[in-house]
Order: structure tokens, then sequence, then C-alpha cells
């Protein structure tokens, strides 16, 4: 089967790793439109050795085209989603706009590819946070073991996530220290130079942000309702690859060795982890990978059942393009792309 595939945001970050999934991964397509807003017309991206020019999102005909792939922000995404939908194609949105509404899956293909049954009410499926999704695919194996009960959860989330203007940000401002010129804030609320901000998205009544909200919800929705999550997430001076400390308490015992044997069959997963230096992933490695890595995997000796474990993953792969192209397969692999393309 042939496809038909649209890209909408072709030119940002997550933009332009689907199209570079998409090529490496040799999806079926006939045919790759990149679709940006109207400031980036004709604007050329990469899609393998061929160049796109991109469209106008205004007036680009989605008639006719099997999936669309959009990474255009929440309220890009709530407005154009619904409307392309009814056109035909399937959306696999990647903004928080339709995660939490029960018409739309919400979906890892690692951990609960049967929730794509229930795309067809609005066509569109919704790709989770960047932090979740990495955390879902190491929870999965285990929660199937011994059931979680508790995650206790710190992120140390990088500039990538927040946009391309964010690293330049850091760029600008790392640069700016050295040869003394005067720090300019405008993506973060506080230098994240040579710094750590414990703050990402808005802040919520609770004193939670929006980020670690999701984290929270998100988890309930694709693994299991019954988890208590409480998360705590802080933007960190890395270009690319999101980190993530992991305490998690269990129904059943699980041993520590158990652990690392599920987790190295479960797919999506690599473990490294060695009791020695370099004996385990920094995100600096786990950089242009499709795995989410775990290390330091370990007992918690303070409650009955606890495991800790470190883990990373390239937050605009796995955290986003590379979960989008996934959904895409897992829905021809399940015949759900029927239609053959002209």
């Amino acid at each position: 089967m042939d496809l038909r595939v649209a890209v909408v945001g072709a030119t940002g970050n997550v933009g332009r790793e689907m199209l570079s999934i998409l090529d490496e991964r040799l999806f079926p397509a006939a045919e790759v439109a990149a679709i940006a807003s109207s400031s980036s017309i004709g604007k050329e991206v990469s899609f393998g050795e061929r160049t796109l020019k991109c469209k106008n999102l205004e007036d680009f005909d989605f008639r006719g085209y099997d999936i669309v792939l959009m990474s255009a922000g929440g309220k890009v995404a709530k407005e154009w989603a619904p409307r392309i939908g009814s056109l035909g194609p399937v959306v696999i949105d990647n903004s928080s706009a339709w995660r939490m509404d029960p018409r739309v899956p919400l979906v890892v293909p690692e951990v609960n590819p049967d929730a794509i049954a229930g795309y067809d009410k609005l066509n569109i499926v919704a790709n989770p946070n960047c932090s979740t999704a990495q955390l879902v695919v190491a929870l999965k194996p285990l929660h199937d073991a011994a059931k979680v009960k508790r995650v206790v959860v710190a992120t140390y989330q990088s500039v990538s996530g927040a946009g391309k203007e964010a690293m330049e940000e850091l760029w600008t401002q790392t640069r700016g220290i050295f040869v003394s010129d005067p720090l300019v804030k405008e993506n973060f609320t506080k230098q994240i130079a040579f710094n750590v901000i414990p703050h990402i998205d808005v802040f919520m009544e609770d004193g939670y942000t929006k980020e670690e909200w999701k984290m929270m919800a998100e988890t309930k929705k694709i693994l299991d309702p019954a988890i208590k999550l409480t998360a705590t997430c802080v933007r960190v001076p890395v270009f690319v690859g999101h980190s993530e400390a992991v305490n998690v308490e269990f129904e059943n015992p699980i041993s520590a060795q158990e652990a690392r044997e599920l987790l190295r069959e479960a797919p999506g997963i690599m473990v490294v982890d060695k009791h020695e230096d370099e004996g385990y992933v920094t995100p600096v490695e786990c950089v242009g990978e499709f795995a989410t890595f775990v290390s330091r995997i370990r007992e918690d000796v303070t409650v009955e059942n606890g495991l800790s474990f470190w883990c990373v993953s390239d937050n605009l792969r796995k955290g986003a393009a590379l979960n989008a192209v996934q959904i895409a397969e897992l829905m021809l692999n399940k015949g759900l792309l029927r239609r053959l393309a002209a």
C-alpha cells in the first residue's frame, strides 16, 4: 500500500524529525507533503535525499491523504485536527490539545496498541507528552509483572522540548556569559545556561505545573487509572534528550535483577546498567536513537516492593516524532489504512 502523508509543522524541531524518521524507517509513502504556516511558504526541508518545499496550511487540500502528522502547537491542532480528520485522513497530533479528550486515543504503541481502535470517532490519535512517553515505555513491563502502585519521578528535560527558539537561547546565553554580553531571557523565566529551572509550563492552583499534571493524567490514561504518580519537572541546560529519575512502588515483589531481565526483553527499551564508571546512559548518548534507555536499576529499601531507575530518551524522537510514526505504522499493520492512494 502506497500512502500519501502530510507533515504539518514541517519546519519545527519535531516536524523535521518526523520527515527524517519517515525516511529512515522506510514508511511506504508514495507522496509526502511538507505543510507549515504562511510565513514558511516555499521554505525547503529535507526528506531523506529529497528536498520538499513547504505549502501553506491555510489553503492546502488534505483530501486524498491517508495520514497527517501534526506538530504545530495546541492552538493550531485544536482548530485544524478535526477539520482535517473530517476530510478523511487520520491526524496523529503531537500537541496537548487532544490527549485527554475521551473521544481520542492516547497511544504509545509499545504500551497500549489496542487503544488505537477508538481513532475513528474524530479521525484523531494523540501523541503523549515527551516525558510521559519514555516513562510509560519503561513502566509497562514492570507493571505487567508486579503492578505499579505509585511513581515518584523527577525529570531533567532538555531545552529542545521548548522549541528552536529555546535552543537558541541556551546557546546565546552560554556564549554571552563567556564574552560578558547582557543576559537575555525570552523563552525561560530564569537564566537557563549553567542553571536548572524547576518550572515547565504554567503553574496550576495546586502548585504543580501543567507539565507535571500531564505526566500524572497521561500515565493514568495510557497505562492504568489506578496508578498514583507525582512529578517534579525541571528544565536543564541540555540541547536534546530528556532524563528521568524514577522511583516505583509495586503491589507485588520484584527484584532489581528481575526488572533488568524484563526490561531487556521489552520492546523499545535498551538496558545499560553496569555498576561502574560509564555503565549508564546520559542524554548526549541517546541523541538520534530510537530506544528508551534504562540504567541504575536498584531496589529501594525504604519501601516494600520498591525500585529506582534512571531513564533517558531522545525527546524529539521517542518523545514526539518517532512515536507519531510508530502510531502510523501500527495503523498500517492493523489494516486501518485501507484506502489505496490514487
